[in-house]
């Protein structure tokens, strides 16, 4: 045939583009096939900042564990880790964390699916406190960067793939403030150019930097900072930043700053760290030392805002008093963690009616613990360092199955393409938690 065609140079032409075009169709086979092979393995979506991509611990990915596996999920890799209260961030093939270890306080990102190294990163010196030592704060990434705040209040800019630091502010100290006295604990809050975190610094409850450049776009407030992580929300028909400070809830713009509206809620200490949610319209935010709760309504008249409260619940016999956990909505219930006492060691496991504020049923002295959701399903971690898996259901508490695989935690579980990522003072654990 190479003579026949050698003969004709259009044949020649014609039989080499035909092959051109058969081998590229062969590639374009291979290639999809490992696409899908790929997509199979890894179905779900990124985990890009605390609480997950709507800053409100809920995961849309389906096809997790409807029952407990013999021995519990199957553990994938466990690696050790480092001292601190930051969650887990997951993009691209790649876990985030701040952690402490050897007298710094550090960025660190391994491979999602293996936990090895990739880089790791020095932000500050260690950071201690009688609370616990080591940062607080969740890692958020953007885009190519990173953003984390450190336990003293620096806030950084660092490159996803190589681990360069790009810019770096100590945030407190330049804005005349002083550190929280349990520490920073707001995860940046990334909202179109601008990375945003609680401050507590005079004129500065909050403050907006820009993601590029590092240079301050503005501050807002005059409450101290609380340990709450700022949101946006749809709001009365605009978008807003919501900031849950030390002393009050704030609705303001994320473009410029403008205090929109402020309804005061104090608590002892400031501890107000629960992150606020959106209810149809409406904010609900919660406190533990026996504070309690408050589901807000927003009514706007041409540019003024009237805040009213829709229902409340607090002191001692508040329905939920979530402490530090920010509680799940799920079909007009919410599931979260009931402290009782003054930061006492006994919490129940509650779900309550969004709208109306009453209990719906209770799983009494379930225990400290933190969570998240997906697929219909709680997942917890205790701070006995349990993980356990429940039913979000309104009838009443079921549980799939539970059991032990780490330290003492206070970090939610994070979610992402099915395999969850957990951590304690001293190890990062990745679990397979999709249905086999």
């Amino acid at each position: 045939m190479t003579t026949w065609i050698a003969l004709f140079p259009q044949a020649q032409r014609g039989y080499r583009a035909s092959a051109l075009r058969l081998a590229i169709l062969c590639c374009l086979i291979t290639a999809t096939g490992r696409m899908g092979w790929g997509q199979s393995q890894q179905s779900g979506k990124d985990w890009p900042q605390f609480l997950g991509p709507q800053r409100n611990g809920i995961s849309d990915e389906t096809g997790l564990l409807n029952s407990w596996p013999d021995g519990g999920p199957k553990e994938l890799w466990r690696v050790p880790g480092g001292v601190g209260m930051s969650g887990i961030v997951v993009s691209r093939g790649r876990m985030v964390t701040l952690l402490q270890k050897d007298g710094e306080q550090r960025l660190v990102s391994l491979d999602a699916l293996t936990g090895a190294t990739i880089w790791e990163l020095g932000l500050a010196p260690e950071y201690r406190n009688g609370m616990g030592n080591g940062p607080r704060a969740t890692p958020t990434i953007a885009g190519d960067l990173i953003l984390a705040y450190t336990g003293e209040g620096i806030l950084s800019a660092v490159n996803f793939q190589t681990g360069k630091q790009i810019w770096s502010h100590c945030v407190v100290k330049d804005l005349q403030g002083r550190v929280a006295e349990y520490g920073m604990a707001s995860s940046p809050l990334v909202s179109g150019k601008l990375v945003i975190v609680t401050v507590g610094a005079p004129n500065a409850t909050v403050a907006a930097y820009d993601t590029t450049t590092g240079k301050l776009a503005w501050t807002a407030g005059d409450d101290p900072a609380g340990y709450s992580s700022p949101a946006v929300l749809n709001l009365a028909g605009k978008s807003q930043l919501v900031v849950y400070s030390g002393a009050s809830v704030l609705g303001l713009s994320p473009e410029q700053g403008e205090v929109l509206w402020r309804h005061p809620y104090e608590t002892s200490f400031d501890c107000n760290i629960a992150t606020p949610l959106a209810i149809k319209d409406q904010i609900f935010v919660s406190s533990g030392e026996n504070h309690g709760s408050v589901l807000l309504g927003l009514q706007r008249k041409e540019n003024k805002y009237t805040v009213t409260e829709i229902w409340k619940s607090q002191g001692t016999k508040s329905v939920l008093r979530n402490e530090w956990q920010t509680s799940i909505l799920h079909e007009g219930h919410l599931y979260g963690f009931d402290n009782v006492g003054a930061a006492g060691p006994v919490s129940h496991l509650t779900c309550i009616n969004a709208s109306t504020g009453e209990r719906v049923w209770q799983q009494l002295r379930f225990g400290k613990g933190n969570l998240i959701a997906a697929d219909g399903k709680l997942f917890l971690t205790t701070v006995n360092g349990e993980l356990v898996v429940a039913r979000m259901r309104s009838t009443g508490y079921e549980e799939v199955g539970r059991g032990q695989v780490l330290g003492s935690t206070r970090q939610a579980p994070t979610l992402a393409k099915g395999l969850l990522y957990l951590r304690d003072q001293e190890e990062i654990v990745c679990l397979d938690v999709r249905q086999p």
